[in-house]
């Protein structure tokens, strides 16, 4: 994999109040990833954008949801997040700028 395209895996940090929870209790941090990314890319460009070590990654396909509006039924399109535990001791700050 190229480093171009480790850029590319992680489409941003996915801020929601069990993202908190976790990040707070187990020292995980949870991403929303490209579709086809894998578990290794995900370990990989984390290590690489945060410099911090990954113990593990845990992945989901979230659907989307059906919206009803006047003019019928629509699908918001589904997408995939990643859990990403990191080493005990490490922390990723993604208020400061990635290294």
């Amino acid at each position: 994999m190229s480093s171009d395209a480790i850029y590319n895996v992680i489409l941003g940090a996915h801020i929601s109040e069990k993202a908190t929870i976790v990040a707070d209790s187990a020292n995980q941090f949870v991403f929303k990833v490209r579709r086809d990314a894998t578990r290794p890319e995900i370990k990989a460009a984390v290590e690489k954008i945060y410099g911090v070590d990954v113990s593990g990654v845990t992945v989901a396909n979230v659907k989307g949801k059906v919206k009803r509006t006047v003019r019928g039924l629509s699908r918001k399109p589904s997408w995939k997040k990643a859990y990403v535990r990191v080493a005990d001791g490490q922390e990723i700050d993604f208020t400061a700028e990635a290294k």
